[in-house]
């Protein structure tokens, strides 16, 4: 696995560093060589988050975790990890054993402050890859969010998936 660090308002000692490396590599096992898991390490307002991003062929696991202390920030995002893992063990146990890549196109960009009434700010840019209703609540559940947007494999049309609140799904389909 290889590791891509980043630091925003941290100063993080490299031991730290090479305890989280080290915590993410016993994940080792389950993807290939060239994965890449993205730490990000970042203090607020005296609050150490800790955020750990793996890309799999499509998949991405994401655990994101804020405490006091790095080191408990760390242990806490590893062991979310190992509960999705674990919990969506036979799905992504298929998936993540077929090949491991990250996305091309990815990019993450902040954007510019306007005196508008509606601010966005942030930009995520993904490349949308064909996949299942099921891959895509699997890939929802695994980033943590209440949708997912994802080209339907079935229409080869762009479709959102969403979390309700009775705990069941929805889906958003464009008109023809």
């Amino acid at each position: 696995m290889q590791f891509i660090i980043s630091k925003k308002n941290a100063n993080v000692s490299d031991k730290v560093i090479e305890k989280a490396k080290k915590k993410i590599g016993k994940f080792d096992k389950f993807f290939r060589p060239e994965t890449e898991a993205h730490l990000t390490f970042s203090i607020e307002k005296e609050r150490c988050i800790f955020e750990v991003t793996i890309y799999a062929k499509g998949t991405i696991i994401r655990a994101e975790e804020s405490t006091d202390d790095m080191y408990a920030s760390i242990d806490l995002a590893v062991e979310k990890l190992e509960r999705q893992i674990r919990k969506h063990k036979t799905r992504l146990g298929k998936k993540i054993r077929q090949e491991a890549m990250v996305p091309e196109n990815y990019d993450i960009a902040e954007a510019i402050e306007e005196d508008d009434d509606f601010k966005v700010v942030k930009t995520k840019r993904f490349p949308l890859k064909p996949m299942s209703l099921e891959e895509a609540i699997l890939q929802m559940k695994l980033l943590g969010h209440s949708f997912f947007v994802f080209t339907n494999a079935e229409t080869e049309k762009v479709n959102v998936v969403y979390s309700r609140k009775d705990g069941k799904y929805g889906l958003l389909e464009p008109e023809e």
